[in-house]
């Protein structure tokens, strides 16, 4: 009986305390929160700034290929024909040549 004779009065100060204590804690949320939303703002913003990088290189390069003095499939042809002539097996080794002219 003397126990909560004692709580009694109590009472209003520890429920002011929870109140503050309940606050505090949802305040330090909140700046949790505030921090992880900069943290990812700041991460999409080097993404994007990436991303416009990369669209840059890809407008050079089409550039590149689309323009008229720069015959790409020509080239990437030849380099077929090459790979082509080598899996063979074609052509005279160069070893063999100069055992000839010894």
């Amino acid at each position: 009986m003397f126990d909560m004779a004692l709580l009694i009065p109590l009472a209003p100060f520890i429920m002011v305390a929870f109140i503050v204590w309940s606050k505090h804690q949802k305040s330090l949320e909140e700046k949790r929160i505030e921090a992880t939303a900069s943290q990812t703002a700041e991460q999409a913003a080097q993404y994007a700034s990436r991303v416009t990088q990369l669209e840059d290189r890809v407008r050079v390069l089409e550039r590149i290929v689309t323009d008229k003095g720069y015959d790409v499939a020509t080239q990437i042809e030849a380099l077929r024909d090459e790979r082509r002539v080598d899996e063979a097996g074609s052509g005279v080794p160069l070893d063999a040549l100069n055992k000839e002219r010894v």
